[in-house]
């Protein structure tokens, strides 16, 4: 069974590692995006997935679009390829070149959070599980028929980053138990119910007549990249994390409940109260709420959104 994968952040790269682990040589090439600018230098930085490919020693395929370079694609008389967060959407004439079919790594519980940004869009939304799916690919945004899946519950101690890193992990054991059923043979697929189709996430600002809830999910999801965010006067800080906690100050909703270095950072919400515990102010470096509210640049009773007088 000659294997192509494709994928390109670090989410993919433990799924690569295991197919190369289990498979070894007949992962006949990876292919991953072109190299991109990075950082304010704009330095010219490989996908991690290529970065691992070639310490594998596996041969890299870059394309710019794949559905442009099906002959080179054809020439690797592959069984099958396997897809993982690659980023560009796939043709016909791709999907046909695999007699064994084209397999995606889809970081939800299809049909649910279909598209870019499961990961963020699940815990945006306040789902307390998720997990990974192993479908075979066709041409509509991630409603191919699914092989199976396996589940996480989301902790309330989750970001995206965690998260992300736990299904990383997922997928690896998934895709490669999928393999195994492939290459036996008559796998049993199923078919998907109506599902929900998620978009890319940006930064965002909070919106504190939400309830605790939604705004701790809000702050989670969004962490480390690209931030939730608010405003108090001239400061803009963007949150790393925070949780929810009861509170029946009856106060407006964004208002400051506690900031100290004993109590940290509390802000009142719709229905009860965030406890932020890790920030960043625009220009500066990641610090607790604690250190931050030392330095006495917020103070109780101050509001979001709201001038600091």
């Amino acid at each position: 069974m000659r294997i192509v994968f494709a994928g390109t952040p670090e989410f993919a790269v433990p799924a690569l590692q295991a197919i190369y682990e289990a498979y070894g040589e007949a992962l006949v090439a990876v292919v991953t995006q072109p190299d991109r600018p990075q950082g304010r230098k704009g330095i010219l930085t490989p996908p991690p997935v290529k970065e691992e490919a070639e310490r594998l020693g596996v041969p890299v395929l870059q394309f710019s679009r794949i559905r442009d370079n099906a002959a080179e694609l054809a020439a690797l008389h592959a069984d099958l390829m396997v897809t993982c967060a690659y980023g560009q959407i796939l043709t016909q004439e791709v999907l046909d070149l695999f007699p064994m079919g084209v397999w995606n790594i889809h970081a939800s519980l299809l049909p649910a959070y279909r598209g870019a940004a499961p990961i963020a869009r699940a815990l945006i939304g306040g789902e307390r599980e998720t997990g990974v799916t192993i479908m075979k690919t066709e041409l509509g945004l991630d409603t191919g028929d699914m092989l199976l899946a396996a589940k996480t519950p989301i902790y309330d101690s989750d970001d995206c980053g965690t998260l992300e890193e736990r299904l990383s992990r997922m997928a690896a054991e998934c895709i490669t138990e999928a393999l195994e059923r492939i290459g036996r043979g008559g796998v049993v697929l199923q078919k998907q119910g109506e599902g929900s189709t998620c978009k890319k996430v940006e930064r965002t600002e909070v919106d504190f007549s939400r309830t605790a809830r939604e705004v701790s999910c809000l702050i989670r999801g969004l962490s480390p990249s690209p931030f939730a965010f608010a405003r108090v006067g001239d400061l803009t800080l963007n949150f790393w994390f925070a949780e929810e906690i009861p509170c029946d100050a009856d106060v407006p909703a964004g208002t400051v409940v506690a900031a100290s270095a004993k109590e940290g950072l509390i802000i009142k919400c719709g229905e009860g109260a965030v406890s932020v515990t890790e920030l960043q102010p625009a220009g500066g470096r990641r610090m607790s709420a604690r250190d931050f509210c030392n330095g006495r640049k917020l103070q109780k009773g101050d509001r979001f959104d709201q001038p600091v007088l």
